[in-house]
């Protein structure tokens, strides 16, 4: 079984939809320590002004788990859902998508902003990307210790794991013998590459939410993530050696 392992993001850009298609189980990593200006609560779209932030009100306190993030009022939906229509309203897929997310802003209310997240991802994989991924939460399993001795001890348990994929950052921590050791190969995860798309603005930037790719590109949106890659048979991760 292939598994990755990552916090919960707000709208992600395609890179981690793009990890999520590689594996056969993902788990949201919910109970690990929630950090401020990060992408668990915002993310980027372009605007006919230009690059905007969309910010999920949550307050500033890092002392809580990301599980335990409340989110602090209800006003910031509609706002967000009316910044991306005026953003978005006429590119070529809008229509295609906006009853589903007029029902995520305006039909639904988010008490927890992992749940938000959650849903977001979850039904973007099964709705719009075609994924086959199973999805878990950190909680549903037990775990030790901090950094790479946790995230070990969480792998173990979700048992019979071949290879675990990681985005780059993880570098940083992971004790890659640690794995090895336990017959788990380790894959990181490479995100260059991606080809361009039609998109608003004078310079073409990779790094906004999956929603700008969505809206100017629908159906097609895969081929932009994981499509182009599989065409030429390039691999999307490279083995630790």
């Amino acid at each position: 079984m292939i598994l990755a392992i990552d916090q919960p993001n707000y709208i992600p850009w395609k890179g981690y939809f793009d990890l999520i298609n590689d594996v056969d189980l993902f788990i949201f990593y919910n109970d690990v320590q929630y950090t401020t200006r990060d992408w668990r609560n915002r993310n980027t779209i372009i605007t006919p002004n230009g690059i905007q932030w969309l910010t999920v009100p949550v307050g500033s306190n890092t002392n809580r788990l990301i599980c335990d993030v409340k989110i602090n009022n209800k006003s910031w939906q509609r706002k967000h859902y009316e910044t991306i229509r005026f953003a978005y309203g006429r590119t070529p897929y809008f229509y295609k998508y906006r009853d589903f997310f007029e029902d995520c802003y305006l039909g639904r209310e988010w008490d927890y902003l992992f749940e938000l997240d959650q849903y977001l991802t979850v039904e973007i994989c099964r709705q719009f990307l075609g994924v086959k991924t199973k999805f878990a939460d950190s909680r549903d399993y037990s775990t030790i210790g901090k950094k790479n001795e946790r995230l070990l001890s969480l792998i173990e348990n979700v048992g019979g794991v071949d290879i675990y994929e990681s985005g780059p950052a993880a570098k940083n921590y992971m004790i890659t013998k640690d794995y090895k050791d336990r017959g788990i190969t380790v894959r990181w995860k490479e995100y260059n590459g991606y080809p361009e798309y039609p998109q608003a603005g004078t310079e073409f930037t990779h790094n906004v939410s999956i929603l700008d790719l969505l809206f100017n590109t629908g159906e097609n949106a895969p081929y932009y993530i994981w499509g182009w890659r599989e065409k030429k048979g390039i691999l999307s991760y490279c083995e630790e050696q």
